[in-house]
């Protein structure tokens, strides 16, 4: 079954009282894991950084990267309430770390075991290591990545999977690591790959679903797919495709400010996804064509069978002229017509009766 992410994210816009809300519509909506985001302002960006051209087009304001960034951080005594809450509902609290003292706080104090490295981390090799060192289930977003990037982030992973003290490996020892039957083993114990396009929205014409196959191919892991798309389509091709993980961004009100708010589903949509997906977990069924237990009893009433068009009497042969093909399904099978081509009849026939010999 696929695992359903409620990706917050940042959608909170810093109020502790939107961020439960919103673990309230995830738990309502019927998601798995409900997802924000852990950082530090002052440790994720230079105060010369810039907006990317989606935030300032869905802010409507101008202004550095981290007076954004600072307006949306939720403090740590918030997390331990959100993770409390989650825990009430029954519903799996997950954030991620932007940095390596969030990283900390998550794993050490909050004791979560599950942990998402995101796109704009997936070349953050240090942090990647910790994540890796951390000893958690890692989920592993790849937007804007090329395959050779993802390959080298999977190499610190191996390596901080194998080795759990070592911080300063060598370029030679992650290669080891990753081309090693145990790195291999652990990553396909610990690690999930999403596919992503990173931007807000993600054009459909840019999606390239077909690369999260391919990755599950070239990579030999787990797939999923996080979504930046408008609407769920996406989201129900990539289940169909093999998504064993689905994380899409969700906000209480689309026209809320904030960043990401215009390319998030509302809570009404969100619970819409989650029904489509599981209906498409079990439309997926176990691969092997045959007739489905619904399917019986509709055999007899759609297919049809071979039938005396005319009188046929014991020893005549049947021909073209006195069979016909008709429902219902319950004689002989229309595909045995060649072979009672004269053929004798071994008993008497009225027009109408279905064949039975």
């Amino acid at each position: 079954m696929t695992l359903i992410i409620a990706e917050a994210g940042v959608n909170h816009n810093g109020d502790e009282n939107i961020a439960l809300a919103l673990v309230e519509a995830a738990h309502r909506a019927g998601a798995d894991i409900v997802k924000f985001q852990t950082f530090k302002a002052k440790h994720l960006v230079t105060a010369q950084a810039q907006q990317a051209s989606y935030q300032v087009k869905n802010t409507q304001k101008q202004e550095s990267q981290l007076a954004m960034l600072e307006r949306l951080e939720l403090s740590y005594q918030a997390h331990v309430r959100l993770k409390q809450r989650c825990s009430e509902l029954g519903i799996e609290f997950l954030s991620t770390a932007f940095d390596l003292e969030s990283l900390d706080f998550l794993v050490h104090d909050l004791g979560i075991e599950r942990l998402k490295i995101p796109s704009g981390e997936l070349t953050n090799s240090p942090l990647v290591l910790a994540h890796a060192q951390a000893g958690c289930q890692l989920i592993v977003s790849t937007g804007m990545a090329t395959l050779d990037e993802i390959k080298q982030c999977l190499s610190v992973i191996a390596f901080g999977l194998l080795h759990k003290t070592q911080t300063a490996p060598t370029e030679q020892q992650l290669l080891n690591a990753y081309n090693s039957e145990q790195g291999q083993a652990l990553l396909q114990q610990y690690v999930t790959v999403l596919h992503c396009t990173t931007e807000y929205p993600a054009p459909f014409n840019e999606i390239n679903l077909k690369a999260m196959v391919s990755m599950a191919r070239d990579l030999k892991l787990p797939v999923g797919y996080s979504d930046h798309s408008e609407g769920f389509v996406v989201p129900i091709a990539a289940t169909a495709l093999g998504a064993q993980i689905i994380e899409k961004h969700f906000t209480l009100d689309k026209q809320m400010p904030g960043p990401d708010h215009k390319a998030s589903i509302e809570p009404e949509e969100l619970t819409a996804m989650v029904q489509a997906i599981k209906q498409t977990n079990q439309s997926l069924g176990d691969g092997i064509k045959q007739p489905q237990p619904s399917e019986w009893a509709n055999i007899a009433v759609a297919r049809k069978s071979l039938v005396a068009k005319t009188a046929i009497q014991q020893g005549e042969c049947f021909n073209e002229h006195n069979l016909e093909i008709k429902r219902p399904g319950s004689g002989v099978s229309p595909t045995k017509y060649w072979q009672y081509l004269g053929r004798a009849a071994n008993k008497t026939y009225q027009a109408g009766d279905l064949i039975a010999e």
